[in-house]
């Protein structure tokens, strides 16, 4: 494993989501102890990106929702800045679009791959923010984003297949690695959330990073039992959560969350009652090796 490798944490836009939507049938009096909501019930949430610098590439895990949205849905999704901050993120580290050599996506959600696209302006069609970059994205969810559901179908982005096709540079994944990701890279496909959603699994010198996607979105979701209301197949999720939490915790893991409000990544761990937590927080990570 290379031991120049390293993880930053990249904010891209927020939202605030309906709490009661996020917790699936966990009540307010439970949720509402581990997060704070406002007169609407909602709770705040990042859509955050994972940055990794290997053998000279840039790899970006996510893009987060970006600033696609015209203003009327921008307001329905509660999506916060009318700027893409995911763009100004990358340029406070030094980095154009065009210095991105490939984008992960663990699927093809607007909250997780909006950032692909540019800022809406009026009358103007969106386009790809990345000229250069590859695109990886498991063959499953993508055919879920190309024949979504009727129960899903809004999540999903319209006119982003066609533009990762034709950009020439869509690869999709069969299997736990990719060649053009190499050693040190592997994927865990769970379907709980939505069929074939990628997790990945980056090698670091003191135990693996998990980016949990929507799995795993943040801190209170580390509780096995707890899924959201979008999760298609909850039971299922929960299973894949057990599995993959015990997993890590045998191999001493940490846990990237896009979607939490305060911290970027924590160490995964269980209590006297076998109960799994999250511990020792990092609110961001910037150029974290070991």
């Amino acid at each position: 494993m290379d031991s120049q490798r390293s993880l930053t944490s990249v904010e891209g836009n927020r939202q605030s989501l309906d709490g009661g939507a996020m917790f699936g049938n966990a009540p307010k009096a439970l949720w509402s102890r581990w997060l704070e909501c406002d007169e609407l019930n909602r709770i705040s949430f990042a859509c955050r990106a994972l940055l990794v610098r290997d053998k000279g590439r840039n790899i970006l895990f996510e893009t987060g929702v970006g600033c696609f949205f015209s203003p009327k849905m921008r307001e329905r999704f509660a999506v916060v800045e009318d700027e893409h901050v995911l763009l100004r993120s990358l340029s406070e580290l030094g980095l154009a679009p065009a210095d991105i050599d490939i984008i992960v996506l663990s699927h093809l959600h607007f909250d997780h791959a909006g950032g692909l696209l540019t800022a809406y302006r009026e009358g103007e069609a969106p386009a790809l923010v990345f000229p250069k970059a590859q695109f990886l994205v498991g063959s499953e969810a993508w055919e879920r984003s190309v024949h979504p559901h009727v129960r899903d179908r809004a999540s999903f982005i319209p006119e982003l297949g066609k533009l990762l096709e034709d950009s020439g540079r869509l690869q999709l994944v069969e299997g736990d690695t990719h060649p053009l990701l190499g050693e040190g890279f592997r994927f865990h496909i769970s379907s709980g959330h939505t069929p074939g959603m990628m997790l990945s699994e980056i090698d670091m010198p003191d135990g693996p990073v998990l980016f949990a996607a929507d799995l795993i979105p943040g801190r209170p979701w580390v509780h096995v039992p707890m899924s959201m209301g979008y999760d298609r197949f909850p039971e299922q999720l929960i299973d894949e959560k057990q599995e993959l939490l015990s997993s890590l915790v045998s191999r001493g893991g940490r846990l990237f969350f896009t979607h939490d409000s305060t911290c970027a990544l924590a160490a995964v761990g269980q209590d006297a009652s076998g109960r799994f937590q999250a511990s020792h927080p990092m609110s961001e990570l910037r150029d974290l090796r070991a």
